[in-house]
């Protein structure tokens, strides 16, 4: 979608908000993180921003993934019913909003706080920006490119934990054997996250850049992408018929409560884990890259703030930018979302073993990856969903065939 001008909804945007005590602002902020561990972050951000006193935080979860909030949030703001901050993610999600004006530039207020100092790796800064203006505050680095497993479910199916992604499929026979899901996963964006992860881990970095960066539609039809399809039609003959419809954390129940071996998620699914006070390297272990190629991508949640024109308003909104950037916070709530800080100078001595095997990685530049968001417009990124999420409901689809379809939309990806 484009968004152009919009004076009008802009103008109507000075409305939006009720003050109680002079300048007390009520902020509405919406999120999709509604979760166990996603709400106790959040929980995290909120509390912090009503303890500085006068303006409140208003809680606006929208149930869902960032697939269901985000058209929700861009409808609003379009509609001249904008919040006070939004999540969104790190990226290209707000792209055409900044470009049509719709958006607080925070420049000022990241120059007087040095964010370009502490802020890493610095390209989730230059996501914020537009025309040399910093329109969004990132909050965390989220990677996809982990497996979630259970390792006392494979002892108890009279197996060694499996280290790679090879030795997961070897191992999955027995789970089925022994009626044990091998991969837990949900449909639709879950599904596509799979076959993402499987990219880089599998199919290496320079494919990955190669398709999604550079989008080059050669590589796209290349033999080292159909080994990724491949793979991905693996996981395919690994899941069970109830994935559809089901969330990405009662996926994550599954390996825990040892009904599932295996989830490739996103490092979110930490958060779960800690809410059930289930420790790393005991009850449940981490494969980064998929086990084979300990590379992480650099995506994860920022915060925009939508213009209106109201002083007390954007006093908040700065307000709440500053917070969400200060050395406590990204502490106490990266801890509980299981992401890392993107500031590069806090003391995480706290981090489980699963965040400290990202935070090593993290520390090689050839070891990051950019995420998806910052490469691909909202519309390839659909495509591929509808594309993963068709070849993984039908097992007549041929890997020949779902990769000429990719070629396709990687050759009119923008």
């Amino acid at each position: 979608m484009r968004y152009r001008k919009f004076p009008a909804i802009l103008a109507a945007s000075t409305l939006l908000w009720t003050t109680g005590m002079a300048g007390a602002v009520d902020l509405e902020v919406t999120h999709w993180w509604t979760s166990g561990g996603e709400a106790a972050a959040a929980r995290v951000l909120a509390e912090s921003f009503d303890k500085q006193g006068g303006d409140k935080w208003v809680d606006g979860a929208i149930a869902g993934s960032g697939s269901t909030a985000t058209p929700i949030i861009v409808s609003r703001i379009l509609g001249g019913n904008p919040m006070g901050a939004t999540q969104l993610n790190t990226g290209r999600d707000a792209e055409d909003l900044v470009k049509a004006g719709m958006m607080t530039d925070l420049s000022e207020l990241a120059a007087k706080e040095g964010w370009a100092d502490f802020i890493r790796p610095a390209k989730l800064l230059d996501a914020c920006k537009h025309d040399g203006k910093i329109y969004c505050v990132p909050v965390n680095i989220h990677s996809w490119q982990w497996m979630w497993i259970n390792p006392n479910t494979f002892k108890d199916a009279g197996l060694p934990a499996p280290a790679n992604w090879q030795e997961f499929v070897a191992a999955a026979p027995k789970l089925k054997e022994k009626g044990i899901i091998p991969l837990a996963t949900g449909d639709a964006w879950q599904v596509t996250g799979i076959f993402n992860v499987m990219l880089p881990s599998l199919g290496g970095k320079d494919l990955f850049l190669k398709v999604y960066q550079d989008k080059n539609a050669e590589a796209a039809a290349s033999p080292e992408m159909k080994a990724v399809w491949e793979a991905f039609a693996q996981a395919r003959s690994l899941v069970d018929p109830g994935y559809v419809g089901r969330s990405w954390n009662e996926a994550t129940t599954l390996v825990m409560t040892g009904k599932a071996g295996a989830q490739v998620m996103g490092d979110w699914a930490q958060g779960e884990f800690g809410v059930a006070k289930k420790v790393a390297g005991t009850d449940y272990d981490c494969l980064p890259g998929l086990g084979g190629n300990a590379i992480l991508d650099t995506g994860g949640d920022a915060f925009y703030f939508p213009k209106n024109q109201n002083p007390e308003v954007t006093k908040a909104q700065l307000k709440l930018a500053s917070l969400l950037l200060s050395k406590e916070t990204q502490v106490a709530f990266n801890l509980a979302k299981g992401s890392l800080p993107v500031r590069g100078d806090v003391d995480l001595e706290a981090a489980n073993a699963c965040m400290k095997k990202g935070i090593e990685i993290l520390k090689k530049p050839e070891n990051i990856l950019p995420s998806l968001n910052q490469n691909l417009t909202a519309d390839t990124k659909g495509q591929i969903e509808d594309l993963t999420k068709e070849f993984f409901a039908d097992a007549h689809m041929s890997v020949d065939d779902a990769q000429a379809r990719f070629v396709a939309i990687i050759k009119q990806a923008q």
